[in-house]
């Protein structure tokens, strides 16, 4: 258990979001919590959460310490495109959480590569993250590598930062594309405001660089493939939506109220190539459209013609 005490500096600031601001670790909806379970006192007293602070009011948060939470095996079938005593390639259905996190601690792929691998999995990432080398989104489909021990861990690690390691990726992006292809090269940091989502940014950013080719192009839509020369967090939904594109259906970076479109956005990591850890062989493996993509330019070409 941690306490903070605090020396408010200013008036009129509502106490979730002065917590939140706060250098202590913690978010908005955090703060909430606290002060709902009586961990926050201002002055000496219990408050609540749109209380406004004074300056020189004297804020006492404690944080409890975080439950131990060590991921459970679950029989959840998995689609292995390959498999050997280093590692796997697992095809990862749309809708499904890689690792388990708040809110989403059963029914992970995690959880089912526990079932499967039992204890033959990397333990670099800890308890939670088990094998995982990289990740992709839950409503993102397609391809993906784990790791059953470290050192093909470390190797696999070592081949994404020298950007050795292949990603494409399919997606139908909103609009039409001018140009048939090119190269999306901006920085991609935490957005200033909602902390939840990526942007382009110079500020507290990385180098991001995807490169693009147009596949076909639809009424008001445009199928692309897009390969990933790094990979940041949501970096082909931001560099997309940065060029005015949003990948069709995204619910963060996307259109709203988008006339033709589902639940979740449409792209699928559709190929995946590495040098294997042990024999030093060069693989690529690719998987099929999905169904609910395949039916997506289904619908495309009827409103198209």
């Amino acid at each position: 258990m941690t306490t903070h005490e605090l020396v408010c500096g200013e008036t009129g600031v509502r106490l979730d979001k002065y917590l939140a601001a706060a250098d202590i670790g913690i978010s908005r909806s955090m703060a909430v919590t606290l002060i709902e379970n009586g961990q926050v006192t201002v002055n000496g007293n219990s408050c609540g959460k749109k209380q406004k602070l004074a300056v020189g009011d004297r804020v006492e948060v404690t944080i409890p310490e975080p439950v131990p939470y060590e991921a459970k095996a679950e029989n959840i079938p998995l689609d292995i495109v390959y498999e050997d005593s280093d590692l796997l390639v697992v095809n990862k259905p749309k809708g499904m959480v890689v690792h388990p996190a708040a809110g989403n601690y059963e029914g992970t792929l995690v959880n089912a590569l526990l079932y499967h691998c039992g204890n033959s999995l990397s333990g670099i990432n800890g308890v939670l993250r088990p094998g995982i080398v990289h990740r992709i989104d839950k409503d993102t489909s397609g391809l993906l590598i784990v790791a059953k021990n470290d050192m093909s861990h470390q190797n696999l690690a070592a081949q994404i930062k020298a950007h050795s390691f292949t990603r494409a990726y399919e997606a139908v992006v909103f609009g039409t594309l001018k140009d048939d292809e090119g190269t999306v090269d901006a920085p991609i940091g935490r957005h200033p405001v909602d902390r939840k989502k990526m942007c382009v940014t110079s500020k507290n950013s990385k180098n991001a660089v995807t490169h693009c080719r147009v596949l076909h192009r639809y009424k008001g839509y445009t199928h692309v493939e897009c390969v990933l020369e790094t990979g940041r967090t949501h970096q082909i939904r931001v560099h997309m939506a940065y060029l005015g594109h949003p990948v069709a259906g995204d619910p963060v970076y996307g259109v709203k109220n988008e006339k033709v479109g589902f639940t979740g956005q449409c792209l699928h990591a559709r190929k995946i190539g590495f040098v294997h850890p042990s024999t030093g062989q060069y693989m690529e493996f690719s998987s099929d459209l999905p169904p609910y993509f395949r039916d997506f330019l289904h619908k495309l070409e009827n409103i198209s013609k």
